[in-house]
């Protein structure tokens, strides 16, 4: 079933419009739920690559005298 079928069936059934039932957020039961692996970011590894300064430096500028 697609997601736009359950939504018309839910629609269906409540009297609510699709548009109200699509913005809830259901979604199809399965018998072994589906988990994913959380989403990590290793920040240092990605500053390593860009070689950003946390604190920048000013240059010195020399005045001939």
């Amino acid at each position: 079933m697609s997601q736009h079928d359950l939504n018309r069936e839910i629609s269906r059934v409540t009297g609510e419009s699709i548009g109200t039932i699509a913005g809830m957020g259901f979604v199809e039961l399965r018998p072994i739920p589906f988990e994913r692996e959380p989403l990590m970011m290793d920040w240092d590894d990605h500053d390593a690559d860009r070689s950003v300064a946390v604190i920048p430096q000013r240059r010195r500028q020399h005045s001939a005298a």
